[in-house]
């Protein structure tokens, strides 16, 4: 897996601001990918429901993501690999998907609004909105996609290792997954820079 974006194009009304919101998902997990998404919402195309992705069921969660998907201006999804991660450290590597994910929208926003204390560097002005997932709809939508996406990756994951139980937890630091890790050890795509993962790898 190496990183990347997903875009999808469509057009859009002149002379109408672009603000995007920017999201990310699996800053905390001990395993996988982080994601980011960027949104474009298209105010004549509504989507009721729109929250903190942390807020909704999987099947809302899903729903909306189908919504957004088909609704907005253009969205972008990036992704930091677990290599780019154990690299850069997590936060870097969080940093490196939100550009990337802007980076994937078919047009340049006048402006991104970000969920968070701080902001990727971008080639545009930028604003850190703190609890901004459940304030801003466009920074909602972008939590959605980026939650969405990544727990696609993670079930994949989890045909191939189902060992792990990451369908359950995927990837988060739970009894769970610390149980499996005990047992089988890491695998490829755990991050060997957190801690509960390099204590396992130094005891071997």
């Amino acid at each position: 897996m190496s990183g990347g974006h997903i875009a999808m194009p469509v057009i859009f009304p002149i002379n109408v601001p672009l603000i995007c919101g920017v999201d990310e998902a699996g800053r905390g997990p001990l395993a996988g990918p982080v994601y980011a998404a960027a949104v474009i919402l298209d105010p004549a195309k509504p989507i009721d429901g729109l929250d903190d992705s942390k807020k909704l069921s999987e099947k809302k969660r899903q729903h909306l993501a189908l919504e957004i998907r088909e609704k907005a201006f253009s969205f972008g999804i990036g992704f930091a690999t677990v290599k780019e991660i154990d690299q850069f450290n997590i936060l870097q590597a969080t940093m490196l998907a939100m550009r990337r994910a802007v980076g994937a929208l078919h047009v340049k926003p006048h402006e991104a609004l970000i969920d968070g204390n701080r902001c990727p560097e971008l080639a545009l002005p930028a604003r850190a909105i703190i609890g901004g997932d459940a304030l801003e709809p466009a920074i909602s939508a972008a939590s959605i996609l980026a939650k969405t996406t990544r727990d696609e990756v993670m079930m994949r994951l989890h045909v191939k290792y189902p060992q792990y139980g990451l369908d359950r937890h995927k990837g988060y630091d739970t009894a769970v997954h610390r149980a499996a890790l005990a047992v089988h050890g890491p695998a490829p795509f755990h991050r060997r820079s957190f801690a509960p993962v390099r204590a396992l790898l130094e005891k071997s």
